[in-house]
C-alpha cells in the first residue's frame, strides 16, 4: 500500500509545519530557508482564513492551493528520483515524466487532506546549524498542538536565489526514504511501468474516495 496511515500522519505534520511556520532567522544575503517557509506559511494561512470552502475541507480547492502555493517550492525531480532509487536511471525520459507527474499527484492529494485539518497548531523553529554560504541546509522544527510535539525536519537546497525542499523528516522518518522502500518493491516485482500503473491506480482510488 503506497499510502498508509502513519505516512499520512507524517505528511500532515509536515504540512502543518510548512503552513504555520512563524519564527524568523537571519541570513547573510537573500532569503533564508526558514524565512522562505515563513513567507509561504503566511500566504497559505491568509488564503485558508479567507476561503470558507478550504476550511470546510473542499478537496479540489485545497489541491489548487497546495499545487499553486507550495509545490513550486519543492524539487520534484530530485524527490522523485530519490524515491524511485536505481530504477530512475534506467527509466526513459517519458517514464521519468510520468513517474514525476503521478508522484506529484500522490503528494498533493496527501497534503490536501492534511491542510483541511490545520487548526491551532504552532511551530517552534530550532536554531539552524548552517553557515551563510551553505547551499544544502537542514531546518529543524517542532509542531505543537494537541498531544506531544511532532518533530519535523526539512532538507532544502539552494536553487539560484531561492530554496527548494527535497525531503521531509517527521518523527525520525524521512518521507522520501519511506517511499523508496515501497517503490523498490513495485519496481522489483513489476518494473518501472508496473510502478507507474500502481501510482495511477492509487491516485484514482484516492480521488474516488475523496469524491464520496
Amino acid at each position: 500500500m503506497l499510502m498508509n496511515r502513519r505516512l499520512f500522519t507524517q505528511s500532515a505534520a509536515a504540512v502543518v509545519s510548512l503552513a504555520l511556520l512563524s519564527s524568523p532567522s537571519a541570513w547573510a544575503a537573500g532569503e533564508a530557508p526558514d524565512d522562505m517557509i515563513k513567507r509561504l506559511s503566511n500566504e497559505v494561512l491568509d488564503t485558508i482564513r479567507n476561503d470558507p470552502s478550504i476550511k470546510s475541507g473542499d478537496v479540489d480547492k485545497i489541491m489548487v492551493l497546495v499545487d499553486r502555493m507550495l509545490m513550486p517550492h519543492v524539487n520534484f525531480r530530485r524527490m522523485t528520483a530519490a524515491a524511485v532509487g536505481p530504477g530512475w536511471r534506467k527509466a526513459t525520459p517519458e517514464q521519468q515524466k510520468r513517474l514525476q507527474d503521478e508522484f506529484k499527484i500522490l503528494l498533493v492529494r496527501t497534503y490536501s487532506g492534511a491542510l483541511s485539518q490545520v487548526t491551532n497548531q504552532s511551530v517552534e523553529v530550532k536554531p539552524m546549524r548552517a553557515a551563510a554560504g551553505d547551499k544544502d541546509v537542514l531546518v529543524r522544527t517542532e509542531v505543537r498542538g494537541k498531544g506531544d510535539p511532532v518533530q519535523v525536519d526539512y532538507r532544502l537546497e539552494q536553487d539560484g536565489n531561492s530554496w527548494k525542499i527535497y525531503n521531509l523528516n517527521v518523527l525520525g522518518v524521512w518521507i522520501v526514504d519511506t517511499y523508496r522502500t515501497q517503490f523498490a518493491q513495485e519496481v522489483n516485482a513489476k518494473g518501472i511501468d508496473g510502478l507507474i500503473d500502481t501510482l495511477v491506480a492509487r491516485n484514482k482510488a484516492n480521488a474516488a474516495s475523496a469524491a464520496k
